[in-house]
């Protein structure tokens, strides 16, 4: 298993996000009217009066990831499949997530694919999975490498792929604002890392009926 994968594992062990503390949601209301006096408006306008309880429930929402454990997502593997043991590639999963450099948000689709051995999980488990991730702060590299982990990790498959392509925000409406520039990241593990054909394999399904 890769290095970067293997430093990753930390990020995404219960106990490391259990030990953050949480403010109050008042503190956390607080934070948002102090971010828009920094912004130069007034948070006691009318317009504003009810927007730090808007900005704090959509945060719940936004990261709601942090509460949820890939693992259990991934407990309950199908094990009676009449011995199917080729790949098993779900593409075009949508996501929203938010990058942890700026908070701005980055989006785009996920694609896995792995090789079972002991047996399957259900096809939209895989689309919680990149829901869980996404809904967090991270880089794109990161978000990438933990779910090939996750999968690997629970369901010791004899390869796993994912590939992730995104729009950044903070490239298009910041800095270098470059709107429609895409960010493309994957993560090969087992025989995928092993195998450039089955790299190959992987990449020409998930291009397939593209234009």
């Amino acid at each position: 298993m890769d290095d970067v994968v293997k430093s990753l594992s930390k990020h995404v062990k219960p106990s490391k996000r259990d030990a953050v503390e949480r403010p109050t949601r008042e503190e956390a209301e607080e934070a948002v009217r102090t971010l828009i006096r920094w912004a130069g408006d007034d948070p006691h306008r009318e317009g504003l009066l009810e927007t730090p309880k808007r900005v704090t429930k959509a945060f719940k929402e936004f990261y709601a990831g942090y509460k949820d454990n890939p693992r259990e997502i991934l407990n309950k593997i199908f094990a009676e499949v009449e011995g199917y043991d080729d790949i098993v590639l779900v593409r075009d999963i949508p996501f929203y997530s938010h990058c942890e450099h700026h908070m701005v948000p980055f989006y785009g689709n996920v694609h896995i694919g792995y090789y079972p051995s002991k047996g399957v999980v259900g096809l939209s488990k895989l689309a919680r999975l990149v829901e869980v991730y996404g809904r967090r702060l991270q880089t794109q590299e990161t978000m990438t490498a933990q779910i090939a982990l996750a999968l690997q990790d629970s369901l010791d498959p004899r390869g796993v792929a994912v590939m992730i392509e995104a729009e950044h925000m903070c490239m298009s409406m910041r800095g270098v604002q470059k709107a429609g520039a895409i960010t493309l990241t994957t993560q090969f593990l087992g025989v995928f890392k092993d195998d450039p054909a089955e790299q190959v394999r992987f990449l020409t399904l998930v291009r397939q009926g593209k234009a």
